[in-house]
Formats: C-alpha cells, sequence, structure tokens
C-alpha cells in the first residue's frame, strides 16, 4: 500500500458535527443515567442519530438507504463516540450486524434488512460468541437441523437484549452458517447480563428450535465472518482510539490546575513522562487504527494483516493511557465520582472484545506465516 493518507475538509466537518451532537446528547450525566438503565441507551437519541445526522446509514451503500461513505468516515464517527463513552447499539448493529450481510454476498437479505439499520429504525446484532469466549467460526456450537431452526445455548451477544435481528451463526453438515433470527420468534430467550463496562450492554441468548433464515451459502460463514470481524476489530480500534485522546487530555488538564508542594503536578518530571508516554501511544494508536481504515477504502490486501494489529496495539494503548489518567489523578481517580474509571472499564471490555491482544498478535502471524 502507498501514498499518504491525510484527513480531507469533509472528514473535518463530520468529526466537528459528531462532536457537537455527542457534546450535547451524550454528556457524562447521560452517560451515567443510561448505565443504570435496562436498555443501555436513549431511543430518541438513537432516532436523532439516524434522522437528523444519518450515521446509522452513513457507511452503507446508497442502494440499501445509506450514504454511501467510506469506511475512514465511519472510524471518525467511531473516535467520537469513544471519547464520549456514547451508549448505544452503533457497534453491534452498524458495524457487526450490516458488515455481515454485506459481506454475505445475499443481495435479498441486504435488501431487505439494511434499509432498516441505516433508518435506526431496526437494531441488529451479530451472535457468535459461546461460552469459549471464541469469535472464530470454527468454534461455534450452535446448531441447525435441515429446516434451519436453530438450538444452542450461552451465546454472548452486543446489545443482544434491545435488538430487533440477531445473526446468529450456526453449524448445518455443511459448516458455519448465517442466519437471521427474529428476536420475537419463538424459542428465543434473552437476558441482560451484569458486565465491567455498563456503558455497553451484553445479553445471554439461548435457542431452542428457533426458525431462522438462511443468510448467503449454506456452510460459507467462515470467510465473511473473518472480513466481518476485520472490519469490526478497525472500527473499535478507532473507537479506542478517541477513547485514549479524551484520557490523555483529562490528565493533561488536571495535571495543569492540581497543584502540589507549591506547584503544578504537571511540572514534576514523573507526570510529564507519563502524559508524554501517553501522547506517544495516543497518536501510534489513531495512526494504527486509521492505516486499517485507508486499506478497507482502498481495497488494499494488507486488511488482514492491518486489522489484528491495529487491534492488538490499540487495546494496550488505550488501557495503559485509562490506568495512567487514574493515577494522574491521585486519589480522586479512583472515585466513582470521577468519570476515569469509565474510560478505564471500557478500555478493558474492549480489550478482550473480538479477541485480546495475545489473540491478535496470534492471528497476525498465522497469516503472515511465521
Amino acid at each position: 500500500m502507498t501514498g499518504t493518507f491525510a484527513f480531507t475538509a469533509e472528514h473535518e466537518a463530520l468529526r466537528n458535527t459528531v462532536r457537537r451532537f455527542l457534546t450535547e446528547r451524550s454528556p457524562e450525566t447521560e452517560v451515567r443515567r443510561l448505565m443504570e438503565t435496562a436498555d443501555g441507551y436513549d431511543p430518541t437519541v438513537w432516532s436523532l442519530m439516524a434522522n437528523q445526522i444519518g450515521l446509522q446509514g452513513l457507511a452503507l451503500p446508497e442502494k440499501y438507504g445509506g450514504s454511501g461513505a467510506g469506511f475512514v468516515d465511519l472510524q471518525i464517527v467511531l473516535e467520537e463516540m469513544g471519547r464520549a463513552l456514547l451508549c448505544a447499539p452503533f457497534l453491534s448493529s452498524v458495524v457487526l450486524a450490516a458488515n455481515a450481510l454485506l459481506t454475505s454476498g445475499d443481495e435479498a437479505a441486504c435488501a431487505e434488512y439494511l434499509p432498516g439499520i441505516a433508518e435506526g429504525t431496526t437494531i441488529a446484532t451479530l451472535a457468535v460468541t459461546e461460552a469459549s469466549g471464541s469469535w472464530r467460526a470454527d468454534d461455534v456450537t450452535v446448531t441447525a437441523d435441515a429446516q434451519y431452526r436453530l438450538t444452542g445455548e450461552k451465546l454472548f451477544v452486543l446489545d443482544g437484549h434491545v435488538a430487533d435481528l440477531l445473526l446468529v451463526v450456526a453449524r448445518t453438515a455443511a459448516g458455519p452458517t448465517l442466519f437471521a433470527v427474529d428476536a420475537g420468534a419463538e424459542g428465543v430467550a434473552r437476558e441482560p447480563l451484569g458486565t465491567l463496562d455498563a456503558t455497553r450492554k451484553q445479553a445471554r441468548l439461548v435457542l431452542d428450535q428457533t426458525p431462522a433464515r438462511l443468510i448467503g451459502e449454506d456452510g460459507g460463514a467462515a470467510g465473511p465472518l473473518e472480513r466481518t470481524l476485520d472490519l469490526a476489530a478497525a472500527a473499535l480500534a478507532a473507537e479506542q482510539a478517541g477513547g485514549a485522546r479524551r484520557t490523555l487530555e483529562m490528565a493533561v488538564e488536571y495535571a495543569k490546575v492540581r497543584e502540589q508542594f507549591g506547584r503544578p503536578i504537571g511540572s514534576f518530571q514523573a507526570i510529564k513522562h507519563k502524559c508524554a508516554d501517553m501522547l506517544l501511544e495516543v497518536e501510534s494508536s489513531t495512526s494504527a487504527a486509521y492505516a486499517v481504515g485507508w486499506a478497507v477504502d482502498a481495497g488494499s490486501v494488507e486488511v488482514p494483516v492491518l486489522a489484528p494489529l491495529a487491534k492488538a496495539y490499540c487495546s494496550e494503548a488505550y488501557t495503559h493511557c485509562a490506568a495512567e489518567n487514574i493515577q494522574i489523578h491521585g486519589g480522586i481517580g479512583f472515585t466513582w465520582e470521577h468519570p476515569a474509571h469509565l474510560y478505564f472499564k471500557r478500555a478493558k471490555s474492549t480489550e478482550i472484545l473480538f479477541g485480546n491482544p495475545r489473540q491478535h498478535r496470534a492471528l497476525l502471524a498465522d497469516r503472515l506465516g511465521i
């Protein structure tokens, strides 16, 4: 991949629009309020995101009701959402589910389901992770019989408790296969879960002879799922970069005003070094995340290599920055009232999501043949 990527005026306009919207609609007080609710998001804000600024359909093809923007545009939105800790099923519906449909190659399914996702009237999610914690198609134990009725226990699903559409990877005689399940269908049981990161809800899903619709080819889910998860890793890396940058800003702001021994703590070498290390990680994680986005938009063959690399690096960078932010704030940084812990919990949860850094480095090595 050659060339130099730079944000355009349109990119910056999109960033400014999204930041203004989230500043108004997702302040810390609103994040804390939604953390305590069962659904974990505000339907009014979700509708405004779709109808006022078109975020749900931003990167979806125009023929399915989207705006046809690039993957980098989607990453900009996710970076800003990471800064604001937005509580909404955006990652599950717009990134996971929508890309699972697009990569399936099933035109009829895309035409049926994607317009609703773009309009915000359909919340969708991807169900593949079971008790093993694996996101690999080969590890799926949910089964589908000849009539495409699904049976499986303990699927752990992002926003599974509020989703209207469940895209489930199940095993048929032909192999791992993608299915669409109406969340209200017979045999579907959903249980909200208590998790470390209350800003992003999860649910346990149980299927018992649940009727489903085949998406794509029978036995053909492994390749599309791998592509979907690469895109999800790239999207999440941008969100992590946004969260890491916000923790750096919080730490620097506090270091300028907090005084100890008659001087701002930011004047002490130890604090300077912490902030400098955080800045290095923030800028590096931002570059890593957008390198994948640029590769996606360019149709580069390097996406399968760049995606796990970015996910591994951005995960550790965000966690380290969030932890250092707490340390720089001292005692107040450990309190419930201060937002530092909200970012640390989001960092830890996203570090594990789609596979931890060790697993992504192993994936990278496997794809490089080393």
